[in-house]
């Protein structure tokens, strides 16, 4: 396993965590949004598993998805609010770790996939050679 991929399961497993232990106290506010810290928790768990595992496309594609499902999660409910819930400031010290962790991972993402895209043919095509020669 490359230090690229420990770094990303850490950063998945330090949200994943910070999910989970806050969830109870969501679950006791509004219970869809607690239920949605241990999904995504769980899923955040998961996916640094699978990508310490087997460092699978669908495991990065997954940590982009719930990572960025997390930040625009934590940015609506501070600016328009999520039916029923409506969050003051940065939730020191947790929102703030959450979202570093979320943050290195997209940008570890984006990396990752910057490179993936690099070595992939041009086209997955043939190019035609005109008739006759």
């Amino acid at each position: 396993m490359t230090s690229a991929t420990v770094a990303v399961c850490c950063a998945l497993t330090l949200s994943g965590v910070v999910h989970l232990v806050i969830a109870p106290e969501h679950l006791a506010e509004t219970l869809y949004i607690g239920i949605l810290f241990i999904a995504g928790g769980v899923a955040l768990l998961l996916t640094a598993g699978a990508l310490a595992l087997w460092n699978s496309v669908t495991a990065w594609w997954a940590g982009a998805l719930v990572s960025g499902g997390m930040i625009l999660g934590f940015v609506l409910s501070r600016t328009i609010g999520l039916p029923g819930y409506h969050e003051q400031g940065w939730d020191p010290p947790y929102g703030v770790l959450s979202i570093i962790a979320e943050g290195m991972y997209l940008v570890a993402f984006f990396a990752w996939y910057g490179t993936r895209s690099a070595h992939a043919p041009s086209s997955p095509f043939r190019s035609k050679v005109p008739a006759g020669r």
